[in-house]
Parts: structure tokens; C-alpha cells; sequence
């Protein structure tokens, strides 16, 4: 059974007991990403969550580390678009430890201007690090095209130039305008107590209030187009991808199975046409990225140069195979089966289990049981997948980024529109 507790300030609390376990995985989960940002706040969020890690009123940056260390615990976090999360497991005998941590963390963080600047460096080296990773570059700027205009289009880890504009003033703001009890779920799973827990959590959190904001997201203005990045590389980088749909659409599940039969697995269609049989790619893969409103399906493939356009031309085909109904009774079934395994295999532990109840509180405001997942799953219908596909594998619709190096290969993007303007409805 999955439980929900709601505090007085509204801070909501889902608790998943798994009595043969002896750990606990807990997370605070906020509703607040880059998707809250605008053009002088993009890269806050990730930063706050950067900066809860560099001390407290309480404890050192490096006494955290240590407190941690000592329960035998693991403590991270992670920012998304839509979200922010501080999360611990530890041995269900430390819960009150790891609880005091977190909260400590959370309310007592000083934000030293010091520790900021220093902070600034650090991650204007993780965007180096990503600069340097083609398939992320190529990523990214897909998911500009698609949600251009639109605080969805901005990076997560923010620009260089906001960076360096960071102040103690400008990310205690920030978490003042946009942390509010009532963007905020905490979510546990594992071997505890119940009551016990939610009165830890009342102990910690009662006396937080602010008021509720209401976030508006400006509707994305989507425009197929095909952009290039220069890099001096010995590979050619390219991302073909769509907008789609949402986490809430009816037809999310058809989705998930189209995405997988195409490209999420080795026995896919692009990975066996494209790679297996005529080995134009070392990589190639699909996935979908689904928000609470929106969506990205995409395919990553990297190739040589020369091989570009028969790569391309061969997805393409695929697309169209699909969109033409040929979708086998075999490959079908086996999408369903291979999408309900590594949704069950997934939540083989505390920390998957903490994470999939809190994600799906704190963004859809629902408790969903593993046997809802899967009995969706088995509902699909081959139609309803080639439905999906009739509005997604439209080629006219399609945006292409690709990164590699344009100053010797000048006519990779005519190549491209060449190969996008050729007919496949035959």
C-alpha cells in the first residue's frame, strides 16, 4: 500500500512500507526546475541545489559528507525541467538522521558568497564537460528547436554568463519566490514506521510556510528546422526528432511501445536496419522524453561522414514502414513485454521505488500501483500505436540537429534537406 499524508502548510508526504527490506530510500521532491527560469534565472534551480550541499548553520560542507558517511548512507540530488530533488538512503535504523540532514540542508543552507563563487566554477565546468559530449550537444539543441520560446527550450545547467551574475541576494530569492510547501512532496519507500515518519517530518517541516505559486507555461512555438554545430570531430552527430505529447495523453502507453519497437532496444528497427544489416552507425537509438504537458521523441545515431545520408534515408524508410502499418504481431508484443519488464525490474529497490511515487505525486498529484502500469500496457492496441505513429513519423515535421566538423564537410546540411525532401510514401 502506498499512503499520503498531508501537513496543515500543505506539504504533501507518500510513504511506500516494503517490510522485507531493511533500508529506506527518502526524498525531498520540489516542483521547481528550469522550466521555472527565465532568461536571467536559467541555470538557479540546479545551482540551489548545487549550493545545499555547501554548508548550514549546522553543519560543515564536509560535515555533511562525513554525517552521511557515518550512517552508511548515500545522499545526492538531481534537477529536471520540472523538478528538484534531495534525496538519502540510509539503514532504516538512521531515518532520523538522514531526516535531520536533509532538513538541514533544505531550511539552514547559508549560501555564502564565498562558497558561491567557487560553486560558479564547478559548474561552468559541467557545462564544459557536456560541451565536450557530441550526443549531449546534439541533444540539446533538439530540445531548443522543439520548445523554442519557451522556458522548456533553456539548459538545465544554465549559460556561463547567468552564472557568473549569481549572488547569496539573487539564489535566496529565487528559493523564497519558488519553494513553497505547497510545490513540495516527501517521499519515502522502504522498512520504517509510518506515524513515526510523518511525525519526524511534521517536527522538521510544520513551521515552513509561503504562499502557493501558480506556474504558467507558455506554449512552446514549434517550427521544423535542421541547425548544424561546428566541432572538430571525427564522427558526424545527428538528432532527428519531433514534438509530442504529453505524461497525461491517452496515448502516452502506444507511445512508449512505437518508441521501443522502433529504436529502444537492440532488437529495434533502426538498431537492426541501420546498424546490424547495413552497418552504417556504431550508435543509434530512440527515446521519448515525456513532461507533464509536452514531449520529445528523438533518435540518436553517430556515423561517419560519407554515411550520413544512407543512414538517415534508412530511418526514414523505417518511419514510413511504420506509418504504413507494417508493424509485425511479434515485435509488437515484444515492445509491451520488454516496456513491463524494465518498468518491474526497475523497482527492485527502496530508491526506485521512493522516486517513481514521489515523482508522480509531486507532478500529477496521483498515486499510480505497479498492476494500473501494466494493465495499460497490456491495453495497447496495434492501432492505437499506429496512430501515434501517423502524426509523429510525419517527415515534413521532423527537426535534424547535428555536430561535427562542418568546416571540411560544408555540405553535410544540403545533404540533409536533400535526403528529407526525397518521397517515401512508396
Amino acid at each position: 500500500m502506498i499512503k499520503k499524508h498531508t501537513l496543515d502548510n500543505g506539504i504533501r508526504i507518500v510513504m511506500e512500507k516494503i517490510d522485507y527490506v531493511k533500508s529506506a530510500s527518502i526524498g525531498i521532491w520540489v516542483n521547481v526546475g528550469s522550466n521555472n527560469e527565465n532568461e536571467e534565472t536559467n541555470g538557479l534551480s540546479h545551482f540551489i541545489e548545487h549550493m545545499l550541499f555547501k554548508g548550514t548553520e549546522n553543519r560543515k560542507a564536509n560535515e555533511i559528507a562525513e554525517d552521511i558517511d557515518n550512517l552508511g548512507g548515500q545522499l545526492n540530488a538531481f534537477t529536471s525541467k520540472e523538478c528538484t530533488c534531495f534525496y538519502v538512503k540510509v539503514l532504516d535504523e538512521n531515518i532520523k538522521d538522514a531526516v535531520d540532514i536533509l532538513s538541514d540542508m533544505f531550511f539552514n543552507s547559508l549560501f555564502q558568497q564565498e562558497e558561491i563563487d567557487k560553486e560558479i566554477s564547478v559548474v561552468i565546468e559541467e557545462i564544459k564537460m557536456y560541451e565536450d559530449s557530441p550526443e549531449d550537444v546534439v541533444h540539446d539543441k533538439l530540445t531548443e528547436l522543439i520548445f523554442k520560446n519557451s522556458p522548456m527550450a533553456y539548459n538545465i545547467l544554465g549559460t556561463e554568463e547567468n552564472l557568473k551574475t549569481f549572488t547569496t541576494k539573487k539564489v535566496v530569492e529565487y528559493m523564497k519566490k519558488n519553494y513553497t510547501p505547497y510545490n513540495t512532496v516527501i517521499a519515502v519507500a522502504g522498512s520504517f514506521d509510518e506515524q513515526e515518519f510523518v511525525n519526524m517530518i511534521n517536527e522538521k517541516f510544520k513551521d515552513w510556510h509561503n504562499d502557493n505559486i501558480k506556474h504558467v507555461d507558455p506554449e512552446a512555438e514549434y517550427k521544423r528546422s535542421v541547425v548544424g554545430v561546428n566541432k572538430d570531430l571525427e564522427q558526424l552527430h545527428m538528432c532527428i526528432g519531433n514534438k509530442t505529447i504529453g505524461r497525461h495523453h491517452k496515448n502516452y502507453y502506444p507511445l512508449l511501445v512505437l518508441n521501443n519497437l522502433f529504436g529502444g532496444t537492440m532488437s529495434s528497427r533502426i538498431f537492426q536496419e541501420v546498424r546490424e544489416k547495413k552497418g552504417l552507425v556504431y550508435s543509434i537509438y530512440s527515446f521519448v522524453s515525456n513532461y507533464s504537458n509536452t514531449g520529445i521523441f528523438s533518435i540518436y545515431a553517430g556515423m561517419s561522414y560519407n554515411q550520413a545520408e544512407d543512414a538517415l534515408r534508412t530511418i526514414l524508410k523505417e518511419m514510413i514502414s511504420i506509418k504504413n502499418g507494417n508493424i509485425s504481431d511479434e515485435e509488437f508484443n515484444r515492445a509491451k513485454q520488454q516496456i513491463k519488464g524494465n518498468y518491474i525490474l526497475g523497482l527492485e529497490s527502496t530508491s526506485s521505488r521512493m522516486s517513481s511515487i514521489g515523482r508522480r505525486e509531486l507532478l500529477y498529484n496521483e498515486i499510480q500501483y505497479p498492476e494500473e502500469v501494466i494493465e495499460s500496457i497490456n491495453n495497447v492496441k496495434k492501432k492505437d500505436v499506429l496512430n501515434v505513429a501517423a502524426e509523429l513519423f510525419d517527415i515534413d515535421s521532423l527537426s535534424i540537429t547535428f555536430t561535427g566538423n562542418l568546416n571540411k564537410n560544408k555540405d553535410i546540411e544540403d545533404k540533409i534537406n536533400k535526403v528529407l525532401g526525397e518521397k517515401y510514401e512508396d
